[in-house]
């Protein structure tokens, strides 16, 4: 007997077409709609661009830059002192896109109506390719505010950090087009109690903001090391206070920033995280002396907005490999997705990305609009808000996501595991939730004005009445102090819920808003999937499935 007809052992099918090279933003019906809602419309084609970019080139290179993590090298072959990150070179690809089509620069560099939320919109479809490279092109995005506080110090760093020129070399930044900047905040006895950091500064001559200081101590974190330079904390006579630190000194010698190692962490693994030690780096104060936490809340504030928005990413690549697994596969001879379960389960994961996607972009239009006073104590508010909420229920959906697929989202061929992986950065960085929600306390509390426009913004319900005795109930809420410490968390929760209710309501998808407002204000269940019934859960589902494959 021939066995070599055996040879093939059975023919591949059941399988869903591949996504590969897919326009990450033509597939996005609810990115496509609600960036042009919140006044990006003038920035659609180049949005548009760079959906194409991050479904091909950039989805490719996101798995190499993951696949192959930095590298540290303390000394060179001679053994001198060099503190040396190295990355493959699928991470410079991925940061020389984005730096080159003004993800860390659009709204400063060409400020007008709707650049926050262009910018914002790349900046979701960069973070569904790869999430870890948003740590420096965020950190220099939110740099900016903080920086123009000093502007001797301003004028010299911003134009570079605005600059669409990406010079990874390690050379000092008067010899580069453009710079990267990071942050190093928190210290081993502190973590987010940065009051209690212990790195002292001293000044080299005179004292006070725009002066030269040499810094010693340490920092238990310090993201994308090979920054440029980093907006940092340190103590002096009068209280802690906020200095830029750059890798370099004017002269071109190695500034004495010495990195100790890198974290070994969960996920983000394409940048490095380090713990490093200032052994008299010379550093340049921001801002008023002993006021260092509310000038780096300038730049905390933008950090916690893109955590926002990259949660609402990672979210959205779930649900986008989830709903295209499940229009393509069948189970007992019919589509997953035209089983009345499978349904419930993915309308329902819908619901939880359209949303965080539509706060995201309100406050993206927000930021857009400080002169206004109400977008002001709104962005005040919602940047809280809004990083606790979302970031919070990023990883639960991601699972259930990549559960829709069965094995085929469990194993690292899929990007499900590193979607999962990268998913609770976000809502531990830049203040785990306690530490958000006591800031939506802080902010409705001691902020003249917030309470009133988050009430302003909520409405009445806008016709519908699960909407408006919710808001009722909030109300109430907020007039009962006692122990609202412990209850900050509901509270923040309920904020949250409220505005999203409210932006889809506003929006006129009635198939949408109605199953938000039923399932999130309503008696559905706990898990994803538990949606009640009478909704229109096929037209969710094929609103954010992707079309054409």
């Amino acid at each position: 007997m021939n066995l070599h007809q055996f040879a093939e052992t059975h023919e591949v099918t059941n399988q869903p077409p591949s996504l590969d090279g897919a326009n990450l933003y033509r597939i996005d019906l609810p990115l496509q709609q609600w960036s042009q809602r919140f006044g990006a419309g003038w920035a659609q084609g180049r949005i548009d661009a760079y959906g194409a970019l991050a479904g091909g080139p950039l989805m490719e290179a996101g798995f190499l830059a993951n696949q192959n993590k930095p590298v540290f090298s303390s000394h060179d072959r001679y053994g001198h002192r060099i503190d040396l990150v190295e990355f493959h070179p699928a991470y410079h690809q991925l940061m020389r896109t984005a730096v080159e089509h003004g993800l860390p620069s659009l709204p400063w560099a060409q400020p007008q109506p709707g650049a926050h939320v262009a910018r914002a919109s790349m900046t979701y479809l960069h973070s569904q390719a790869e999430a870890g490279t948003g740590c420096p092109l965020t950190m220099t995005f939110a740099s900016v505010p903080a920086l123009r506080l000093q502007p001797d110090l301003a004028e010299l760093w911003v134009p570079k950090a605005l600059a669409t020129e990406y010079d990874p070399r390690n050379v000092g930044m008067a010899h580069k087009a453009g710079v990267t900047l990071g942050m190093a905040m928190t210290e081993k006895q502190g973590g987010t109690d940065v009051r209690a950091n212990t790195t002292k500064a001293y000044p080299v001559g005179a004292s006070g903001p725009g002066q030269a200081y040499e810094l010693v101590g340490h920092k238990w974190f310090c993201s994308a090391p090979m920054c440029d330079a980093f907006l940092t904390l340190a103590q002096t006579d009068k209280g802690l206070s906020c200095f830029l630190l750059p890798r370099h000194r004017p002269d071109d010698t190695r500034n004495q920033f010495y990195i100790q190692r890198l974290k070994n962490k969960l996920g983000n693994c394409s940048n490095a995280s380090s713990e490093v030690e200032f052994r008299g780096a010379l550093a340049w104060m921001v801002g008023e002396e002993g006021r260092g936490v509310p000038t780096i809340i300038e730049m905390v504030a933008m950090t916690r907005f893109d955590c926002m928005v990259g949660s609402s990413a990672l979210m959205r690549q779930a649900l986008t490999q989830a709903s295209h697994h499940c229009a393509h596969r069948q189970v007992g001879g019919k589509l997953l997705s035209e089983q009345p379960l499978m349904q419930n389960v993915l309308a329902d994961l819908a619901l939880e990305s359209e949303a965080a996607l539509a706060l995201s972009l309100r406050m993206g239009r927000a930021l857009d609009h400080l002169s206004d006073e109400h977008e002001a104590k709104f962005a005040r508010l919602v940047t809280a808000v809004g990083k606790y909420w979302i970031c919070k229920r990023a990883p639960a959906m991601i699972n259930e996501a990549a559960e829709c697929m069965g094995g085929a989202g469990y194993v690292e061929d899929s990007i499900l595991p590193r979607l999962y992986r990268e998913a609770p950065v976000n809502s531990t960085w830049e203040g785990s939730g306690n530490v958000q929600c006591l800031d939506v306390l802080r902010a409705l509390s001691k902020e003249p004005g917030v309470l009133e426009v988050l009430f302003t913004e909520l409405g009445d319900g806008h016709g519908d009445k699960r909407l408006a005795a919710h808001i009722d109930r909030l109300q109430a809420a907020f007039k009962d102090t006692a122990d609202i410490q412990y209850r900050a968390r509901q509270l923040t929760e309920e904020i949250a819920i409220g505005l999203q209710a409210k932006l889809l309501l506003e929006a006129g998808n009635s198939d949408v808003s109605d199953a938000f407002i039923a399932s999130r204000l309503g008696s559905a269940g706990r898990a994803y999937g538990a949606l009640p019934r009478g909704l229109n859960v096929e037209a969710i589902v094929a609103r954010s499935t992707p079309q054409g494959f």
